[in-house]
């Protein structure tokens, strides 16, 4: 693409003005004429110079892995294969869900050499991403004409989801302060053998699991910690219907449900236990066994980055059923779902029930904001509400619906089904909560 720049704008109006002065001497029509013609060569002659597309090549060097809302830097490396120097503008093809927070500075490249710039995405989704070109323009020798080329530079970016919180879990149990995120402590059923690490004492250890010899050497309070039973597992059902599609606070429910997945995930793993992951809609998207190790979370969390919800029915049987001939062992099963009408509930009921004795499924309800916020401050408003204020009206919605939700609840506890209600939010303290609860009965 070839446009002219705003110094031959600028020289165009010199003949505009020649050409005005004819009015007062006509006859020096043919030096404006000479001097248009000169003009016009000097811009046709000009126009010449500017380079090909065969002149540049482009490169990008970057990691192949982002993580959802942190900044992620790209080099991107120019080669010139002509003998004359170029003043580069450079933009990379990147844009809607990568915003480039630091664009490419101007790059001064000289006849026979390469140079770099360095910018700043930041993605806002999670997914996979194609960078297809490299956008280069490049004036003229006399400034006149400026020519953009699309340089092909075929790169793959892979945005992961933002694991804030599995990096705050970590810290918080290595400073045993897991109640800043939401976790409680919860009080083993029966006693565990195994030892499993010496630690400070905190204010919620009990006085009998005070180990005093590692006390009075260290001279400072010390305690026990025993380990749970090992090798069980936990396998994550999260859906990708249409009841996932809707946001709040900037998060899809999807997203919410693979945060909370992946946390406890860690939680598992760093337990000693096993965990996998299944990603259902109208069919089967992804499904990771479950193993135990280090390198089980990188498989997980590389094969759901790029699951989005679709706005199709989502299949439970089907679901359900692949993991009952996936799933031989005693398992964990957490779904992760948003019911909003009675054929989904009844679905999820039919072929959750049966697993029951066999496995210990554990739903786990979504909550949408948008539907529960409305009873909410109602009742916080309290008493003094008229029959004509609208948010009358919409509580009362609101508060239908949530019935409808306990009823649904009900009916799944009374099957044997662990349950939990919660908002996006907070879905993954109370599933973290769940899961140690589970631990410290011996459920599984």
């Amino acid at each position: 693409m070839i446009a002219p720049t705003s110094r031959l704008c600028l020289l165009a109006l010199a003949p505009v003005v020649l050409s005005l002065g004819l009015y007062l001497a006509p006859t020096g029509w043919p030096g404006v004429l000479a001097f248009d013609l000169a003009i016009v060569a000097v811009a046709l002659g000009d126009a010449t110079t500017l380079p090909r597309r065969a002149t540049f090549r482009a490169r990008r060097e970057m990691g192949a892995i982002a993580t959802r809302g942190v900044r992620h830097p790209i080099e991107i490396v120019i080669e010139n294969s002509s003998r004359r120097a170029h003043d580069l503008e450079i933009r990379d093809d990147v844009g809607g869900l990568l915003a480039e927070e630091e664009p490419p500075a101007p790059l001064r490249l000289l006849g026979r050499s390469r140079g770099r710039v360095r910018h700043v995405v930041m993605p806002r989704e999670r997914g996979g991403f194609v960078l297809e070109r490299v956008f280069v323009r490049c004036p003229s020798r006399l400034g006149l004409w400026r020519v953009q080329h699309a340089l092909p530079a075929r790169d793959e970016l892979a945005v992961y989801p933002a694991l804030k919180q599995i990096s705050r879990y970590a810290l918080y149990a290595r400073l045993n302060r897991m109640s800043l995120l939401g976790v409680r402590r919860t009080r083993r059923v029966g006693t565990d053998n195994e030892f499993e690490r010496l630690r400070d004492y905190a204010a919620d250890d009990q006085f009998k699991a005070i180990d005093w010899r590692a006390t009075s050497r260290r001279l400072k309070l010390t305690v026990r910690d025993h380990q749970t039973n090992q090798s069980q597992r936990v396998v994550f059902a999260i859906d990708c219907g249409r009841m996932m599609v809707n946001a709040s606070a900037g998060t899809s429910m999807l997203d919410a449900a693979l945060d909370a997945a992946l946390t406890l995930s860690y939680v598992a793993l760093s337990h000693r236990d096993e965990a996998g992951v299944l990603c259902f809609g109208e069919r089967i998207l992804r499904w990771v066994p479950p193993r135990g190790g280090r390198r089980q979370l990188d498989r997980m969390i590389a094969a759901c980055h790029d699951v989005e919800a679709e706005l199709v029915e989502s299949r439970f049987d089907e679901a359900l059923l692949y993991l009952q001939r996936q799933c031989r062992k005693r398992t964990l099963l957490v779904v992760i779902t948003n019911l909003i009408d009675d054929r989904n509930a009844a679905s999820l009921r039919r072929y959750l029930a049966p697993t029951v004795g066999r496995h210990l499924p554990l739903v786990t309800l979504l909550r949408d904001p948008a539907v529960s916020d409305p009873l909410e401050s109602f009742e916080a408003a309290g008493v003094g509400q008229t029959a004509g204020d609208p948010r009358l009206y919409r509580a009362a919605a609101a508060a239908d619906v949530m019935l409808w939700r306990r009823q649904v609840l009900a009916d799944l506890e009374h099957a044997g089904v662990l349950t939990l209600d919660v908002k996006p939010a907070a879905v993954t303290a109370a599933v973290v909560n769940e899961y140690l609860a589970i631990k410290a009965r011996h459920l599984l």
